[in-house]
């Protein structure tokens, strides 16, 4: 497979309008000689936006919820339309009255299958244990933690998943499920949210990548290293220094607690259950997390490294601003994928990963390897001082 031709028939409706509308902006470009036609067809990129924002709005004839991240609906609608009439329907016009947001049905469907699937067998693994069910749950977690840690990040952006009236609900479940993932409690929320969000990868950032070169093996294991051992310490003296005490009494008691229950677990219950249940999801996921950031974050704009455009990452549905921002679009790969390839130093497939946008269309494959090989560059305490001049440095 030829990433930089390759399209993924797995891909979302919407995704695929953005890809399209992408590599129709390349093909003119490169027919152009790089000019940009008076009569360039803008109405295509129009279109698809238009065509994004009806299948997102439930009041548009077009809206169409998600019910499953593996298939389409109007794929399982057209090859099963008894399934769609007397299962999917009914399922869906209930979900929407039960959800915050409308497009978020999918998210009914996992919270479904996690209190279906996770939880009992946790239940079951620590009232009668057994080491190839231990395995098999341990499995089925590890296959369910990217979409579980997806819908949390839209469970504490959008205040919860259901609506305000079953409050209670968005209240309890991460305490339930939480540690069954490998997230302790509310640790998600305040590094991610309240800390992550609020640094954007800049000089205070606990998990910024700035401090390393980004395509030295070494470094990223000092990174992950760091992460996986002191974020429980690092993480309250980070919302001190910063005089949230508030954060900080909050953060380290949610870590510490959550440490000592699976201490408790592990020592008075069941070691074996709690390894499996626990544990492993949890050192798993705090690697994992850390493998994802650094490819989210590895290639930082040596101009402007502060700017959410010039130092993104992402597959977007407006290209204009993107692309004279000179930001980074990617296809056929993801960020744990960006991060193994940069610990290779194999620019040239991330090269044909990429989707030209803006000044990037009129380079070839060299060049962008380059290019991408250059936002790797460790930044030294001095480039820090110059180029984040308005953030709050803590020496280190």
């Amino acid at each position: 497979m030829d990433p930089a031709t390759f399209k993924d028939p797995n891909l979302t409706v919407q995704d695929v309008l953005v890809l399209d509308t992408l590599l129709a902006d390349v093909d003119v470009r490169k027919r152009t000689n790089g000019q940009v036609p008076a009569n360039m067809d803008s109405d295509g990129a129009s279109n698809a936006i238009s065509k994004m924002k009806a299948l997102n709005d439930p009041g548009d004839p077009e809206f169409e919820p998600t019910l499953f991240v593996t298939w389409d609906l109007r794929d399982l609608v057209r090859l099963y339309p008894w399934l769609d009439k007397w299962v999917l329907q009914p399922y869906r016009e209930c979900a929407r009255k039960l959800v915050r947001v409308e497009t978020d049905v999918v998210m009914i469907t996992h919270l479904l299958l996690y209190f279906t699937t996770s939880v009992p067998s946790a239940i079951l693994l620590f009232s009668h244990f057994s080491w190839i069910h231990g395995v098999l749950h341990w499995i089925m977690q590890t296959y369910y933690v990217g979409t579980y840690t997806l819908m949390m990040h839209q469970h504490i952006h959008m205040g919860g998943i259901l609506k305000s009236r079953y409050q209670w609900f968005n209240t309890i479940f991460p305490y339930i499920t939480d540690p069954l993932m490998g997230h302790t409690w509310n640790s998600y929320y305040y590094h991610h949210v309240k800390h992550h969000h609020v640094e954007g990868n800049g000089p205070d950032d606990l998990s910024s990548t700035i401090r390393y070169q980004r395509d030295e093996l070494r470094d990223f294991l000092c990174y992950v290293g760091r992460f996986f051992f002191f974020i429980w310490l690092e993480l309250p003296l980070y919302f001190l220094r910063k005089g949230n005490m508030h954060c900080a009494s909050r953060a380290g008691f949610w870590e510490i607690s959550n440490m000592a229950t699976i201490f408790i677990l592990w020592n008075y219950v069941n070691w074996r259950a709690t390894l499996f249940c626990l544990v492993l999801p949890l050192a798993q996921l705090r690697i994992g997390l850390m493998i994802g950031n650094w490819g989210q974050h590895a290639l930082v704009d040596d101009i402007d490294p502060d700017s959410d455009f010039r130092s993104s990452i992402t597959l977007i549905d407006v290209a204009d601003r993107y692309a004279n921002e000179h930001a980074l679009v990617f296809r056929n790969i993801d960020y744990m994928m960006i991060t193994v390839r940069l610990l290779r130093k194999d620019y040239k497939y991330l090269a044909k990963c990429l989707v030209p946008i803006g000044n990037q269309i009129g380079m070839d494959e060299d060049e962008i390897a380059k290019m991408l090989q250059a936002k790797t560059r460790r930044f030294t305490e001095a480039d820090i001082r110059r180029k984040f001049p308005q953030k709050s440095q803590v020496q280190r």
